[in-house]
């Protein structure tokens, strides 16, 4: 089975915020997924669903993929670097500093096409000879 991924790296926004979102889409067809994204009132939405994108336009560029079969597979979101240079800190209680901390993510979006079995439920009665 063949998989296209894509990720964004260093997104701009905590890594907790944008695992909310990504459990939204996580194992959903690829045009179900863009319309969760677009009517998720999260900020992370617009990061996973630009992540999306690329990665449809990565399987797009396989002339032996067909778009509307693609699922989503696999998401993940690992945590980044602090962004040094913009480091800032904030008053603390008797006299000290308190670092304000800019949190930055990896979004990882990995798709796959669909087999075509109607689902693990109907596969399982098919193998028992339901249908």
């Amino acid at each position: 089975m063949q998989t296209h991924k894509a990720i964004h790296r260093y997104a701009q926004i905590g890594p907790r915020k944008v695992r909310l979102v990504v459990d939204l889409i996580r194992g959903t067809d690829v045009n179900k997924a863009f319309e969760i994204l677009r009517f998720c009132p999260k900020r992370a939405a617009y990061f996973v669903e630009k992540v999306l994108r690329s990665a449809v336009a990565n399987a797009a560029q396989d002339p032996e993929v067909n778009v509307n079969r693609l699922v989503v597979r696999e998401t993940f979101v690992d945590s980044g670097p602090l962004l040094q240079n913009r480091l800032r800190f904030r008053p603390g209680p008797m006299g000290r500093a308190h670092p304000i901390r800019k949190r930055t993510c990896h979004i990882h979006v990995v798709l796959g096409e669909d087999a075509g079995v109607r689902g693990k439920k109907a596969a399982a009665g098919a193998a028992k000879g339901q249908v």
